[in-house]
């Protein structure tokens, strides 16, 4: 960890911040998701640097030390295309591997099919191959007090967070994703009413990774995170006959409560998916939950190197 070198690469007049570890001919470009941040790549940055690739994980713009935009609530995931694109220029990389969490998941979507030529794979936690405004799912079924769609209300979520302090906030989102069940409010809750403050903190989530995170918060807010994903998830990001030849991953814990989704379990194990990304690998594990790149980081890190290996000609 002490290794990993951070620097500032500018991309739209936006100053974002890049952390690096290893020199080898190969890149690996982690795409972290919410409440994540670069530093939920830790694990996965030492071991690929390790293995001879060069492992670059940065935090979106609006999260943790990257610059906010102009306008955070007119961010889209499309501005992640180009933040992906500007950072592998700014930093001469011609082509690499894309590994995405959760909504981390959809820039490497979409980056792989408007710029084929820059990809060597895709790998991604969590998230089966969607794009932004395009539902494969049948998301008007989720419970109308799922956190998505609480969160997407302008307002709701900045008034919830408000009565907490910022570890807080990360603490109790964190309890609550781990979970394998839906986080479902009644009327009369908040999202951040569903958590319970006198739970212990998983083994593979130590308090000073909380620090860390929270640090990274109190810096950025949640401004542009509660935008990107959450307000502009529905926003079209106008691909037409979406497909990914590049190869790719998907792993996916039996214990994530995307699972949940109605419809997610039977796509991801139908033949379905396979017709967006026809060269796509699917993992199942069966303890793996939201977090497993944290929580499992040894299993992820040799399928992640395995795939790496396989595909780096």
């Amino acid at each position: 960890m002490e290794q990993i070198q951070h620097k500032y690469v500018e991309v739209s007049g936006l100053k974002l911040h890049v952390a690096e570890l290893g020199t080898g001919p190969k890149t690996v470009l982690f795409l972290h998701g919410f409440p994540e941040i670069w530093y939920s790549w830790r694990h996965q940055m030492v071991a690929v640097a390790a293995a001879g690739y060069r492992a670059i994980a940065f935090d979106f713009r609006g999260y943790g030390l990257s610059q906010l935009p102009p306008e955070p609530e007119k961010a889209s995931f499309d501005d992640l295309v180009v933040d992906v694109i500007g950072i592998m220029d700014g930093l001469g990389i011609s082509k690499a591997f894309l590994v995405g969490k959760d909504s981390g998941a959809f820039p490497a979507f979409q980056v792989a099919m408007v710029h084929p030529d820059r990809v060597s794979g895709v790998v991604t936690l969590g998230i089966p191959f969607m794009l932004p405004g395009v539902s494969v799912l049948p998301m008007h079924l989720l419970p109308k007090g799922f956190y998505i769609l609480r969160w997407q209300e302008p307002g709701r979520a900045e008034a919830d967070f408000g009565r907490f302090d910022v570890k807080t906030v990360i603490r109790n989102i964190y309890m609550l994703f781990c979970g394998s069940e839906l986080q479902v409010a009644s009327d009369e809750q908040e999202i951040m009413d569903l958590a319970d403050p006198s739970a212990p903190l998983p083994p593979w989530f130590t308090e000073e990774d909380l620090d860390v995170y929270s640090s990274l918060y109190e810096n950025s807010g949640f401004r542009t995170p509660l935008q990107v994903p959450y307000r502009s998830m529905g926003q079209d990001c106008g691909l037409k006959d979406p497909k990914i030849t590049a190869p790719g991953m998907l792993i996916m814990g039996e214990k994530d409560y995307v699972l949940k989704f109605p419809g997610m379990e039977e796509y991801i194990r139908s033949e379905r998916l396979k017709e967006f990304m026809p060269n796509l690998e699917i993992i199942f594990h069966k303890e793996g939950n939201h977090f497993i790149q944290e929580q499992l980081p040894e299993e992820v890190n040799q399928l992640l190197i395995t795939f790496l290996n396989k595909h780096s000609t």
